[in-house]
């Protein structure tokens, strides 16, 4: 990538240089830091100028990093079950294939590596890259947010990431932007951290064509549905501790059971009572974030938010979040 799309006060290519977490010509050293940040792998080269260089730092749900591994190389890397991968090139190249697709990440052009979907990477030699990893919670939550309305599926990017458009220089201003402040900042405050992940998500899915791409545009499932359905949602939202049944949803709005069900298939392809699942999913995840790994919280949060039979509420759990409520509890 040509540093001139990279417009920072800190060079691309010294990113985070205080923020050391690898530096080596080990493979097995390589690949262990690699496990710890992104996710299990198998590296390998046979090249002499293998030397794998990692700066990174963790601000709430982003992990943004400067990385290379100095020589050709092949790196093997797990499924990432609760991430989405980000990657910018500042020089060189990688040849990548992802769920049967080929890419190829060179000067203009980024690439997303999307969660659930298996990869494989060949790093060429003297090829850096900037990465930014984000959530899949935040990323769902906020295109929630922006439609009003809960995801029945995560959202997935396209893989390949076109640098020299509008959309593709908006994402990497921002992205030095970022990078910029996080080179040169110690401390930062909840209040940034917060502002980080709203910009950045809120720019990748403005910017980089996803499967809600259409609805983020046109919003047209909040702008068309009745008052009736919305009011429901503001209900459900509220009311999501209490017993909740269609009947009370239905008496609430003022229309049949049958209109409510209607309403809910047609503006939101969904029913109302999954749509009051999701929520609670929804706060079940956000409760067991901020719980003690030791508490032993699940089946007592579980059972709050009205999940009586723990085996399917795990399923539907790991079918929202990619993982399980105790992998949930065990990184809070």
């Amino acid at each position: 990538m040509a540093h001139s799309l990279f417009p920072s006060l800190t060079p691309a290519d010294s990113v985070l240089s205080r923020y050391d977490v690898c530096k080596t010509s080990d493979i097995e050293e390589a690949r262990s830091v690699g496990e710890r940040i992104f996710c299990k792998n198998a590296i390998y080269s046979k090249d002499p100028q293998f030397n794998t260089r990692i700066n990174y730092r963790r601000v709430g749900g982003l992990g943004v990093g400067r990385m290379t591994y100095g020589g050709e190389t092949i790196i093997d890397p797990d499924v990432m079950e609760s991430f989405s991968l980000i990657q910018i090139p500042i020089r060189g190249r990688e040849f990548i294939e992802s769920d049967g697709k080929r890419a190829l990440l060179e000067p203009d052009q980024g690439i997303v590596l999307n969660a659930h979907v298996r990869t494989s990477i060949r790093h060429m030699a003297g090829t850096e890259k900037i990465i930014v990893r984000v959530n899949n919670d935040v990323v769902r939550r906020q295109c929630q947010q922006h439609l009003g309305r809960t995801l029945q599926n995560d959202v997935e990017f396209k893989m390949e990431m076109a640098l020299d458009t509008p959309d593709g220089r908006s994402l990497v201003q921002m992205l030095a932007w970022m990078c910029d402040v996080l080179s040169n900042t110690d401390k930062v405050s909840p209040l940034l951290s917060t502002q980080f992940e709203s910009t950045f998500v809120g720019m990748l899915l403005n910017c980089q064509e996803n499967n809600y791409s259409e609805d983020l545009y046109e919003d047209k499932g909040k702008s068309l549905a009745p008052s009736f359905v919305k009011g429901v949602e503001h209900y459900i939202e509220e009311h999501a501790h209490e017993p909740i049944t269609v009947g009370d949803l239905a008496e609430y709005a003022g229309v049949s059971s049958r209109s409510l069900y209607s309403g809910f298939r047609r503006f939101r392809n969904t029913s109302p009572m999954h749509y009051l699942k999701e929520v609670r999913l929804r706060r079940v995840h956000e409760e067991l974030l901020l719980a003690s790994p030791t508490s032993g919280a699940v089946t007592n949060v579980a059972l709050r938010w009205g999940f009586s039979h723990l085996g399917h509420f795990t399923t539907d759990y790991k079918r929202r979040f990619g993982e399980t409520p105790s992998q949930t509890l065990m990184r809070s």
